[in-house]
């Protein structure tokens, strides 16, 4: 099993029109955050209108959508589902219609309260659509904005409410509104392109719409866009914290052409495959990586090793992540199918293979059995991040206790159910190594169980770790 994306959002003010189709590139930069579903609303003369569906951007997007959409605000999702079905109803851009006007609310990031939240509104007299934390958020500025002056105050008042991870942007009929949680677990960047204001996920959608990077949104700040001019709110900011960035964005989740805090992730990857070499040596003739993200870690390992990095595999690009694999042998057939093995590069050769993670073990297994079938003739393999001993609750689809092989198994007894001749992690130590020039803290629960948010028990389910 792999990892799973959280969610990517993008939202842009721009006076000169045509907000629907920049978002809609910008989207597309953001894919690889989510491929399960997407949608656009967009702002025209003070009327909302949306569009969302399943499936990928360029698949339920085309001409005619975009420029009846059109608009001189908009905001966008692409949505990979961690709480609430995959259905065409939890996606996103949220839009709701009450007695203070429209808003529409994109948000990545997962709460912790939600069942808590949810009773409370129930119990006076909410009526919810979804299954989505997305819309216990959307639902709390509301109704917060009954109280207020402003749609940015009812945001701020919202926001002690909502306990976890929530990186939002919040579009009324006059107001571009991007903020993100106190502990700053999911990224939310700042950019410009002339006199149009970008907020994004990730700055690779920001170069994908050719914006200039300005900064990150501080944890628990609030920016607000209002006729083009850009002000601040700080209320929630914690004192003296420099947040609990999740520190699997720059091992997986991002791309590696985006920067998050200063930092390339690019060049953490290839800080963690260097990190990797120095833990755990070995000799042998080839350093490949498991595409994508295991790609630059084995070009850092080979770099500090010295062994000659190489490619040994190639990508399906067509293949999605929602390939169905019910059994063992089906998951087997899909990494077949995703994986083609350039088998000349590594017959006869002592092989080390990078990847970015072991969650479950199977696809390892099937992974490592393509080198054997193909000739390899050792193949040791090295992740470069530490072992997963605990699920994540802010966004991060790495499941219970009881599926992760780590919480059950020794590293020498992973090493034999995957059929390598070796196997090494990242240290947790060296994992704060990986992003020297980052500009925050990080989250690494699944990795060490302490986590920035205390977790109820009876939220977190799951058994102990071995």
């Amino acid at each position: 099993m792999s990892i799973h994306e959280e969610c990517g959002v993008f939202g842009i003010y721009d006076k000169a029109g045509d907000c629907a189709r920049t978002t809609y590139y910008g989207l597309y930069a953001l894919q690889h955050r989510g491929q399960e579903a997407c949608g656009i609303a967009a702002i025209n003369d003070r009327e909302l209108s949306s569009y969302k569906d399943i499936g990928l951007v360029g698949d339920v997007f085309h001409e005619k959508i975009l420029d009846e959409l059109n608009g001189t605000m908009a905001v966008g999702h692409v949505r990979y589902a961690t709480t609430g079905a995959g259905k065409r109803e939890n996606a996103q851009p949220l839009t709701l219609k009450y007695v203070k006007g429209t808003l529409a609310v994109v948000h990545n990031g997962n709460l912790v309260n939600t069942g808590a939240l949810r009773k409370y509104f129930e119990y006076r007299g909410a009526i919810f659509q979804t299954s989505t934390d997305s819309e216990i958020i959307a639902y709390s500025i509301a109704q917060e904005r009954l109280k207020c002056g402003s749609v940015e105050e009812a945001v701020k008042n919202a926001m002690p409410m909502l306990k976890g991870a929530f990186s939002l942007i919040v579009m009324s009929p006059r107001k571009l509104i991007a903020a993100r949680d106190p502990w700053g677990f999911r990224p939310l960047c700042m950019g410009r392109r002339g006199d149009a204001v970008v907020f994004a996920s990730e700055s690779c959608a920001l170069d994908g719409v050719d914006a200039e990077y300005i900064r990150e949104i501080e944890p628990g700040e609030i920016v607000v866009v209002e006729d083009g001019v850009v002000r601040s709110i700080r209320d929630n900011c914690p004192e003296d914290s420099k947040g609990n960035l999740c520190i699997f964005e720059y091992i997986y989740f991002a791309r590696p052409d985006s920067e998050i805090y200063g930092q390339s992730v690019h060049f953490a990857r290839r800080m963690a495959g260097r990190l990797l070499a120095q833990e755990h040596p070995v000799e042998a003739d080839l350093v490949i990586g498991v595409p994508d993200s295991g790609l630059d870690a084995a070009m850092g390992y080979a770099e500090e090793s010295g062994i000659p990095y190489g490619e040994g595999f190639v990508k399906n690009r067509y293949i999605g992540r929602t390939f169905i694999t019910p059994n063992q042998q089906s998951r087997e057939n899909a990494v077949r199918i995703k994986l083609g093995l350039l088998s000349n590069n590594v017959k006869g050769k002592r092989v080390v293979m990078i990847d970015d993670s072991i969650v479950r073990g199977t696809t390892c297994k099937a992974i490592i059995k393509l080198l054997r079938d193909a000739g390899a003739k050792e193949v040791h393999m090295r992740v470069s991040s530490p072992r997963f001993i605990s699920p994540c609750y802010f966004g991060t689809d790495i499941p219970d206790k009881k599926d992760l092989i780590a919480c059950h198994h020794t590293v020498e007894e992973i090493c034999e159910m995957a059929g390598a001749d070796t196997l090494g992690f990242l240290s947790v130590e060296n994992l704060h190594k990986i992003a020297p020039d980052a500009q925050c803290g990080f989250c690494d629960g699944c990795f060490t169980e302490h986590y920035a948010v205390e977790i109820d028990e009876g939220y977190a389910g799951g058994t102990g770790c071995n």
